[in-house]
């Protein structure tokens, strides 16, 4: 089976080209792509493991095993493909986990979370998922990635509304770097942003000291899976398809879009490799993210773009290893601030997933994508990311088949 993985089709970097190949931009990148990982999506984890009643040993637990496993493999992959390939935990799959630990015991939903990594590694092995992406025309994938991603841009407008003494600098900033190309080319706009803001945040003591003081290293809890027909059931096919076709699809569209070629059938492979290590501390599976990988081509050269992936795994192994701490502070800085970062990264993306979502072809099945992506509604507890897929697939089969007659010459 391992005739499938795909070779890198360039030579691994050396430590003194990884260096030569580093700086400000695809640090401030790989920095802004984890304190976005670390901020909203650790408190959904949060909230699912609360109110599903989990320890805060378990909790600690868990974003450790989000961290530092996909951490390690963003490291490993990004470098050995020299490409940014940064993997996290899926955020569907655990908003999906939430209703679950209602009625499952942890170690029932940890036992589904094995059984998915199989299931997912198998179909890595198979070459099965490559040969099916290749069939989804990418219009259709991006209008659902325009759909996830429009929450970004709404954000920073919800930001300057309810924050402003924050975010307006913020803005101001990063447009009059962008509007001067020579200022621009000295500090970067995004770095400017996120410099002017954290200026901002410590002036008007927006950040609690006391989370300062606070250090703590985790202590991972390994549990013993409990094998339960009625968690496999209910958990580990819509598991696996918010890894495959939802967040492993938002990922391949925009490393895509960005000029990349990401190795489906390899990382697919590192998604079971990962949901397997992070079952073992309780962690929901893992996934290449499409959001962390749109902030870290969001500027600088594409082929420096691999280490700002790397400076985000490593970033992401410090941040699980001291996972109490560093989730305390994330979560004490002003919701307003990560919001700002967020969205003015994802400016120029979220600008390049509508152009090639109605660009040419299958215009009317990107645009339902989009709208039923936007949605946000879930159906089956499967996300509307998947069902936009779905939905637009569906209408451009009925009404753009002539799109399907030229899609491999598009390709």
């Amino acid at each position: 089976m391992l005739i499938f993985l795909e070779p890198p089709t360039v030579p691994r970097p050396s430590l003194r080209q990884v260096l030569a190949d580093f700086g400000p931009i695809y640090a401030a990148n790989g920095f802004i792509g984890l304190v976005f990982t670390a901020s909203g999506p650790v408190a959904i984890v949060l909230s699912v493991g609360t109110g599903g009643g989990l320890s805060p040993a378990e909790l600690a637990s868990w974003v450790f095993g989000a961290f530092f496993v996909n951490g390690f493999i963003t490291l490993i992959m990004s470098w050995r493909y020299r490409q940014p390939l940064a993997f996290f935990w899926t955020i569907p799959g655990t908003v999906l986990v939430g209703p679950s630990l209602q009625h499952l015991s942890f170690p029932e939903v940890i036992g589904a979370y094995y059984a998915t990594s199989l299931l997912i590694l198998a179909l890595g092995l198979s070459g099965w998922v490559k040969r099916a992406m290749q069939v989804v025309p990418m219009p259709i994938v991006m209008g659902m990635v325009a759909g996830v991603f429009l929450r970004f841009g709404l954000d920073l407008v919800r930001a300057l509304h309810s924050d402003v003494a924050i975010a307006a600098p913020m803005l101001i900033t990063f447009f009059a770097l962008w509007a001067v190309p020579a200022l621009g080319r000295r500090m970067p706009p995004l770095i400017g942003a996120l410099l002017v803001g954290a200026l901002v945040v410590a002036v008007l003591g927006r950040l609690d000291p006391s989370v300062l003081g606070s250090f703590q290293i985790v202590q991972p809890v390994v549990q013993a899976p409990v094998w339960s027909l009625a968690a496999m059931i209910e958990l580990v096919v819509p598991l696996a398809i918010t890894v495959l076709v939802v967040q492993n699809g938002q990922g391949f569209a925009v490393l895509q879009a960005a000029g990349h070629h990401p190795p489906v059938n390899t990382t697919t492979v590192m998604c079971g490799i990962g949901a397997f290590f992070s079952a073992m501390v309780g962690a929901v599976s893992s996934c290449l993210t499409g959001p962390t990988n749109a902030l870290l081509t969001s500027s600088g050269e594409r082929e420096r773009h691999y280490t700002a992936a790397m400076f985000t795994g490593l970033l992401a192994i410090t941040f699980g290893l001291m996972a109490p701490a560093f989730t305390g502070l994330m979560l004490a800085a002003p919701k307003e601030y990560i919001m700002m970062l967020g969205g003015l990264a994802m400016l120029r993306v979220l600008h390049a997933s509508f152009i090639a979502s109605f660009k040419d072809r299958f215009t009317l099945g990107a645009l339902i994508s989009f709208l039923v992506t936007v949605a946000d509604l879930a159906v089956l507890n499967i996300g509307a990311a998947f069902w936009g897929l779905i939905a637009g697939i569906a209408v451009s089969w009925l009404l753009e088949r002539r799109d399907f007659v030229t899609l491999p010459d598009a390709r």
